[in-house]
């Protein structure tokens, strides 16, 4: 089974969640569960019982899934990393050749990607395009919008 790379963040908060979702989601479900039997016992026709037992489906087959991420993880310490080549960690300040807007992201693992808070996935188009190259280069992205030019103006490591 491969890996999946994130960051020590990234791997905290899939832990967090999971912890939730065990610890309060799950009881909370199961309670809820047994409310409904009581004030129904019709269960075909109930529906607060319905919704739970739906809600209790989706909860577990995310802990399946948080669990399943947790044990592939490969937890990569961004701090103990350097350089001036894009790679996994990189938070990268780019300009679109296009527009001149500046644009910065970090390259994260894909349980962690949150482009609305620049952290884009390992395996986007953009950090596909941007990994091995370094500060001044002119980047060429083919992306489901179109495609688009980056040149890098820094890479940085922050913690």
């Amino acid at each position: 089974m491969p890996t999946l790379p994130m960051t020590a963040a990234g791997y905290a908060v899939l832990q967090d969640e999971l912890a939730n979702r065990t610890r309060i989601t799950r009881p909370d479900l199961a309670e809820r569960i047994q409310h409904a039997i009581a004030d129904e016992p019709n269960l075909i026709e109930n529906s607060e019982y319905q919704a739970a037992l739906t809600e209790q489906g989706l909860n577990e087959a995310r802990i399946a899934e948080l669990e399943t991420k947790l044990a592939r993880a490969e937890v990569i310490d961004v701090s103990k990393l350097s350089g001036e080549t894009v790679k996994f960690g990189a938070t990268v300040t780019m300009t679109d050749q296009d527009t001149g807007a500046k644009r910065t992201c970090q390259i994260v693992g894909e349980p962690e990607a949150d482009p609305a808070r620049g952290k884009i996935s390992v395996s986007s188009p953009i950090a596909r395009a941007l990994i091995g190259k370094s500060k001044g280069a002119l980047v060429a992205v083919e992306a489901p919008g179109g495609d688009k030019s980056y040149k890098i103006e820094e890479v940085r490591w922050l913690p």
